[in-house]
């Protein structure tokens, strides 16, 4: 079956310059750079098995939690963050789907920064980094897909890093079923902006 996207991005993207801007920071690399192409190589590795059946199998698990159960394991996560024990981190980690997502990152080269998918409720099902929080049921990249259309696409505003001297943006999307009848969760995508755009201009994909 064919899969119709929906797609919802920011009208303003623009960019806040501090007083002394940096090279990095004058070289700002358009959002334009987030086409159907780059969407569509998600796709490719977001519309898989591993995917879809990791999502399900926790909706099955944690779907009826109430909201206060959700904040309490997101509490568990956050206090595992700054301790050496770290049982539900570890648990998410080195299941099938973060070890999936981990080689789909490796292999881009530097394309792709991080990424998580989530169930239903926002939950973490599956990362290739340790997230600063477990649960992102209240942030846009969960609400602006999952409740949504079905297959629904948001991009997120860039943003500049510092540390790493690069341009970040985060590519948001709604997962759907084997059917496509109804979404079952998102994921979060984060991009190299910086390294999408130097690809661009040197013609590699």
């Amino acid at each position: 079956m064919k899969r119709q996207y929906y797609y919802l991005i920011p009208l303003s993207v623009a960019c806040i310059f501090c007083a002394s801007p940096s090279k990095a920071q004058q070289n700002f690399p358009k959002q334009e750079l987030v086409n159907s192409a780059v969407i569509s190589a998600i796709r490719d590795f977001t519309d898989t098995e591993i995917v879809r059946l990791s999502i399900e199998d926790q909706n099955k698990k944690y779907g009826n939690m109430s909201e206060e159960e959700i904040l309490k394991l997101d509490n568990i996560w956050r206090e595992e963050t700054k301790s050496d024990e770290q049982p539900l981190i570890s648990a998410t980690l080195s299941n099938p789907l973060s070890s999936y997502l981990t080689r789909v990152q490796a292999r881009a080269a530097g394309l792709y920064t991080e990424m998580f998918a989530m169930d239903s409720n926002g939950l973490n099902v599956g990362q290739s980094n340790i997230s600063s929080d477990y649960w992102q049921g209240d942030e846009a990249k969960f609400q602006k897909t999952y409740p949504k259309a079905i297959n629904a696409v948001f991009v997120d505003d860039p943003e500049y890093d510092s540390k790493l001297n690069i341009w970040r943006v985060q590519v948001n999307l709604a997962i759907a079923n084997e059917n496509n009848s109804k979404n079952i969760g998102a994921i979060t995508v984060e991009i190299n902006l910086s390294e999408l755009q130097r690809r661009n201009i040197a013609g590699v994909r």
